[in-house]
């Protein structure tokens, strides 16, 4: 298991399970090294099936939300898979109200959306 600065990284089973690291994610500069380092897991280390773990997060930015819709096409355009997991319910319901439960594939927790991929 790696620590970056924005987020704890662990393969579980073929899969990049992400774990972010800031309860809230809102200031632009932590924003855009968020992005750096996720994308940096598609574009440099090939990470095909990526889960994303929202479990210590309770706020989240429009400008995070862009980030990912960012990074899921990085991962599809890699002919991987991302999914979402460990949603607390104010922030489900920003991906309902937005649409974007639609795009992503969120699970309820991290074993059930490792064994979904």
């Amino acid at each position: 298991m790696t620590v970056q600065r924005r987020i704890e990284v662990a393969e579980i089973e073929g899969v990049t399970v992400v774990r972010f690291l800031d309860r809230k994610i809102l200031d632009p500069t932590n924003i855009q090294q968020l992005g750096e380092e996720l994308f940096a897991l598609v574009e440099q280390d090939q990470c095909k099936q990526l889960l994303l773990s929202f479990a210590c997060v309770e706020f989240l930015s429009s400008s995070a939300l862009n980030k990912l819709i960012v990074l899921d096409k990085k991962v599809s355009n890699h002919q991987g898979k991302m999914k979402l997991c460990c949603l607390r319910p104010e922030i489900r319901e920003v991906f309902d109200i937005t649409r974007l439960n639609q795009l992503f594939d969120i699970q309820e927790d991290e074993a059930t959306a490792i064994q979904s991929f």
